[in-house]
């Protein structure tokens, strides 16, 4: 009987203590001085021909019972559109280096071999035409990537020309016959992907090598991008922080620093995967704290690499002409229980809206030199915005960090300054909190604050420099578990819900769950 009282009292302790008492945290707001433009191309996506990402994530064909417009399923579009994607990197990924382009054009498509990501068929119904019209629906500029693994240069130029040129030449007038004289606009045009590994295994003297020639003659004609709104050209970059990847930017960037008349880039490339071991990797579901708290850990670690590159960069390159761009960044788990391990199916839960927060805020605080990301990947692949299941569709935790976000696309980032305490679990000690803060074009004052505590509420006590403050409100994304999904037949157990900040003294203050990331306008 006493044993029982005891374990029973335990239990009441246990489902109580933590949230007894939210711990404390003061944060400061300078609205006097504003830092750098939160460029919107920040929040860029990534679909590559890869599982589901393309065929029935976008593109069902016109004739599929799935409603859609041209073969581009309408549901897609609208969840797209809500979220204000600014740009969509494609085809790849390391399917770029495998992709000619003349396979996906005309009425003729000739089915080949996808052999990077479990080798099925690749049927090119959807190409150059279909990814610029679905780009055109959810109103996103183009990011293409071109195949310097196995194509050359002239194929390369020969798709610039082709989607460009006003001028009647053979490729343009071929663009018209297959349904579209004007030229197209291509706003960042990727000169490989990876290419010292999956992208053919380069040095990188040697990429440098191509990177001149692919600079030089792969040329946007639209008579509409040869001034301000020119195609912006993207190196491959490092893929880590170790001795092979600084090599990596030193080489480049040396080499723009002293580069000739006869070519140029606006951006290199940066890609960092949350894995906390390749060979074994972490699941998706049915996870707990201690995989909760371990890959919080391996996601932070993407703030001392932007840092590490930043400082090569501005070695070089101190005017920060060249952008930094993360164009693949996510969590990578093991693929779910019966799919194809080459279809990269993961789900997607409120650990993955903690950690989309936790690198956008590393992304906002280095915008001056980060100004392009892209998260893998937008549909069904990796870290998702988006899942579909035949008609089906569901939107992810991540999908709603992205939409909490909008206020900070192209907004001006402002100083928060705050004592972040610190969350345990075992042997892994984290910050407990993150913040950024910006105004957006409207002069309003827009802030996030993530708990990354999944055990205890936090009170949040913000004071304003430069502004005082008669009210604050948004939402906060939150859920009872770590491990929360968005099913198809359960798909709001993890949706934003309002709040509200109590002002007094020209102060905010505010209770924040735990797990949370929380966004809010602060009006005057």
């Amino acid at each position: 009987m006493h044993v029982r009282f005891v374990s029973f009292a335990l239990i009441i302790i246990t489902l109580t203590a933590p949230f007894a008492v939210a711990q404390k945290v003061d944060l400061t707001v300078d609205v006097s001085k504003a830092g750098a433009k939160i460029d919107r191309n920040i929040f860029g996506q990534f679909a590559e021909h890869l599982g589901y990402g393309v065929y029935e994530g976008i593109w069902v064909g016109p004739s599929s019972p799935i409603p859609n417009t041209r073969g581009i399923r309408n549901d897609v579009v609208a969840a797209l559109k809500a979220i204000k994607v600014p740009n969509v990197r494609w085809p790849g990924g390391c399917f770029a280096d495998e992709y000619h382009w003349r396979k996906g054009i005309g009425s003729q498509r000739v089915e080949t071999l996808n052999p990077n990501w479990g080798g099925v068929l690749e049927p090119n119904t959807f190409g150059t035409h279909e990814v610029m019209d679905f780009l055109d629906q959810i109103g996103a500029e183009a990011y293409l990537s071109v195949n310097v693994g196995s194509g050359t240069p002239q194929e390369a130029a020969e798709w610039l020309e082709y989607l460009t040129t006003t001028q009647p030449t053979a490729l343009a007038k071929e663009r018209a016959a297959n349904g579209h004289p004007a030229p197209y606009k291509i706003a960042y045009l990727g000169i490989g992907n990876e290419s010292w590994d999956c992208g053919g295994n380069m040095t990188a003297d040697y990429y440098l090598s191509q990177l001149k020639i692919y600079n030089r003659f792969v040329r946007n004609f639209n008579p509409a991008q040869q001034g301000k709104e020119q195609m912006l050209k993207i190196a491959v970059g490092p893929g880590g922080d170790g001795p092979r990847w600084t090599e990596w930017t030193e080489t480049i960037m040396k080499a723009w620093q002293n580069r000739q008349w006869s070519w140029d880039m606006q951006g290199l490339s940066l890609h960092n995967y949350t894995v906390v071991n390749w060979d074994k990797k972490f699941a998706s579901v049915g996870f707990g704290e201690t995989e909760y708290s371990q890959i919080l850990k391996s996601t932070l670690e993407m703030e001392g690499l932007v840092s590490k590159h930043s400082a090569i960069m501005d070695k070089y390159d101190p005017q920060k002409k060249i952008a930094l761009v993360v164009d693949e960044w996510g969590a990578w788990y093991a693929p779910l229980p019966d799919s194809n391990p080459g279809f990269l199916v993961q789900q997607n839960s409120l650990r993955d809206a903690i950690l989309a927060a936790l690198n956008l805020n590393i992304f906002a605080r280095h915008s001056d030199r980060v100004r392009i990301a892209n998260i893998a990947q937008m549909i069904n692949v990796l870290q998702a915005m988006i899942m579909t299941d035949k008609e089906k569709m569901v939107l992810t935790p991540t999908y709603y960090v992205f939409k909490m976000y909008l206020p900070f696309q192209d907004a001006t980032f402002l100083p928060v300054t705050f004592n972040a305490g610190t969350y345990t679990n075992g042997n892994i000690t984290l910050p407990r909190v993150d913040a950024i803060a910006a105004k957006d074009k409207a002069g309003k004052l827009w802030l996030e604050i993530t708990n990354v505590d999944p055990n205890q509420p936090l009170e949040v006590e913000i004071n304003l420099t430069g502004m005082t403050a008669k009210s604050a409100a948004g939402e906060t994304l939150t859920a009872p578990k770590v491990d929360s999904v968005n099913s198809f037949g359960a798909p709001n157990t993890v949706v934003p819900k309002p709040i509200s900040a109590k002002v007094q003294g020209g102060k905010l203050s505010m209770k924040l769950e735990p797990k949370s990331v929380t966004v809010i306008a602060v009006e005057q």
